[in-house]
């Protein structure tokens, strides 16, 4: 079945949209946007019809109004089936009446019902909604605003993949912009469309301005990435209580949003967990033989995602255990259960990640899910799942709430892509999961945003933690947000708090903002190919390093490196073969692909480890000697020997 988007009628015809005015408010780690959207019934009799727009899976509506002639409507939210009830009566008398709903198998589907539209009329809705903005791995926050909700799959049958809509066929107009607030420094705003430049709006760059640029067809998602300077400092930002509201009450007393977002010492996160239980799930719907962007044709997703498992896969720790399984209709898992990393597993899986293709049909990602989570935990041995799909399935809020009830056992990691994935499915996994979110859209590559993830998911994190006020007399908080059991490096945690007694806030136009969230967590926190070699030669040299971490001195290695055999062996020191393979290896990694470096770095890593556990005394000698040979100058030190 596919989900329709747009205004329709109950035939899904669709309705004329005329336009869509959008203003984005962003305040430290939360935007509030408000959306107003005018559209005609251009037929010659009353039409019943229904509005179907996303929203972000964790969004808390705190506004809807809607205007049709001089007649306009304010909603009130009420139990979902007192308000059926009285919008179906409304009808049948003959008025006007609208219906809000949240769609119950995904939370970033709402459908509006927009009740009797006389002919020629236009109404005109307006929605205002607040969220979290998701982290990304760079530090920036990323908002989104989709163009179009694709057709998600649902399991009883299948659908069409629509990635975006052809310019040509949108007959509406979007205006677009954005306010941002932060108590640091504002450093820059991106966006995959084109953006008015920035606007500061005082000295201090602490508040500013940006608009999308004119000419905006909608055609594609709208995508913003905010980054602040000092982006690990902890913020406090509180606003007031509402001035028409009891003191006392969550409207009336002021709120405070406490951002923690830290970044650990060097010391601490050069360290690399040698443990670990790593599964990866990789969606292998026939989707993911879609381009992996519009800018490169030729790439498909799941052949990207396949130089991504070797990458991964060349990464991990001795020690560790790992399993990789792919899903569609149906699924199949590699192995039984976990297997401990090794080199005959490491070549056994790479043998047939080789072989993956997108054949599985449509994207039922639960039942995999729920055999993963049916294995039991390995001890000391933490588990990390690593989830990759195009985000189209139906069945979001059962996966997520899967995700959630085993969040003490495991964290997720999650990536969205291609244009339009389910941001609530790709943001649920990972919030729920303990991990973080990584969308690959336009001109991204997926290798470095997994492989940051991973390093993410090797380094340490701090447990027990412990949040304490320091408050004036008289004032006391009271926590509205789950407690913060561990905290890593990465990823944001906010808490919210509702303050009583006396204090002092500055007057905020933001309002609805953090106390609409406040009130979300009390109302919702208990919700439930044929085989092809690597033609990258970044890949091709990765592909020939073994699970310990060195390479072989053989022709392979040697035609990686655009050398000849006896090229490779002529200046080789006597009887240090795979030492003086790993060498030229992580030589031509440093010399020729240091943009390239956050895919590589883990396993130079192992490299490394793997050299000075030799004690061989002639590494200066190789340093030297392979630098002549591959025309480098690398430094032993910028190796880490």
């Amino acid at each position: 079945r596919m989900n329709c988007c747009g205004l329709l009628t109950p035939e899904k015809e669709p309705v004329p949209l005329k336009s869509i005015e959008v203003e984005l408010e962003v305040r430290d780690h939360v935007a509030t946007l408000v959306s107003t959207l005018l559209y005609e019934n251009k037929e010659d009799k009353p039409i019943e019809a229904v509005f179907v727009f996303p929203l972000p899976g964790d969004a808390a509506v705190c506004h809807f109004s809607a205007v049709i002639g001089q007649t306009q409507i304010v909603a009130e939210v009420k139990d979902k089936q007192q308000a059926r009830e009285e919008y179906d009566d409304a009808l049948s008398s003959g008025q006007q009446a609208f219906l809000l709903e949240e769609s119950d198998q995904s939370p970033d589907i709402f459908s509006l019902s927009v009740g009797s539209l006389p002919p020629g009329e236009s109404a005109s809705i307006r929605l205002e909604y607040v969220t979290e903005l998701a982290v990304q791995a760079d530090d920036g926050l990323r908002f989104c605003l989709p163009a179009v909700l694709n057709p998600r799959y649902q399991p009883q049958g299948a659908s069409v993949q629509v990635t975006s809509v052809p310019a040509s066929l949108v007959p509406y107009s979007l205006s677009f912009s954005a306010r941002v607030s932060c108590p640091r420094p504002i450093s820059k705003v991106e966006s995959s469309s084109s953006l008015d430049p920035l606007q500061y709006l005082n000295a201090e760059k602490t508040q500013a301005t940006v608009k999308l640029a004119a000419g905006h067809k909608f055609d594609r998602d709208v995508e913003l990435l905010i980054y602040y300077t000092d982006a690990h400092q902890p913020t406090a930002v509180v606003e007031s209580g509402q001035a028409s509201a009891k003191t006392g009450t969550l409207m009336g007393d002021p709120v405070v949003m406490v951002s923690l977002y830290p970044e650990f010492p060097q010391s601490v996160m050069s360290s690399v967990a040698s443990c670990g239980e790593f599964i990866f799930l990789l969606d292998r719907s026939g989707s993911m033989d879609c381009p992996i962007n519009n800018s490169n044709q030729q790439e498909t997703r799941i052949a990207s995602a396949r130089d991504t498992l070797l990458l991964l896969l060349k990464s991990l720790p001795m020690g560790c255990y790992f399993n990789i399984y792919s899903f569609g209709t149906i699924y199949e898992h590699m192995f039984p259960k976990s297997v401990e990393y090794s080199e005959k597993t490491m070549e056994e899986a790479l043998k047939k990640v080789e072989k993956m293709t997108a054949d599985l049909g449509g994207t039922e990602i639960l039942r995999p899910l729920k055999d993963i989570y049916s294995q039991p935990c390995i001890p000391n041995q933490p588990r990390q799942l690593f989830a990759f799909t195009d985000g189209e399935v139906e069945n979001t809020k059962e996966v997520i709430n899967l995700v959630k009830k085993n969040s003490g056992s495991h964290r997720c990691f999650s990536f969205g892509i291609g244009e339009g994935a389910s941001t609530a499915l790709i943001n649920g996994l990972a919030k729920e999961g303990g991990g973080h979110a990584q969308f690959i859209t336009g001109g991204d590559r997926m290798q470095p945003k997994v492989m940051q993830s991973l390093r993410f998911a090797l380094q340490p994190a701090v447990q027990d933690v412990s949040v304490t006020w320091d408050l004036p007399k008289g004032v006391s908080v009271t926590v509205l947000s789950p407690p913060i059991t561990a905290l890593f490096q990465g990823q944001r945690s906010l808490v919210y708090a509702q303050v009583s007694g006396q204090v002092r806030a500055a007057p905020s136009t933001y309002t609805v903002c953090i106390h609409h969230f406040a009130i979300s967590f009390i109302f919702f926190s208990e919700t439930g190919l044929p085989e092809q070699p690597p033609r990258d030669p970044l890949l091709q040299l990765v592909s020939l390093q073994k699970a310990s971490g060195c390479w072989l001195l053989d022709a392979a290695l040697a035609a990686a490196l655009g050398k000849t055999s006896e090229e490779v062996e002529k200046p080789k020191p006597a009887s240090v073969g795979q030492m003086w393979a790993t060498i030229l290896a992580l030589i031509w990694l440093h010399g020729f692909k240091t943009d390239a470096k956050e895919e590589w770095e883990l396993l130079a890593l192992k490299a490394v480890s793997w050299l000075q556990a030799q004690n061989v005394p002639f590494v200066t000698e190789c340093v030297e000697a392979g630098n002549a040979l591959l025309g480098c100058s690398v430094q032993k030190d910028s190796l880490g020997l």
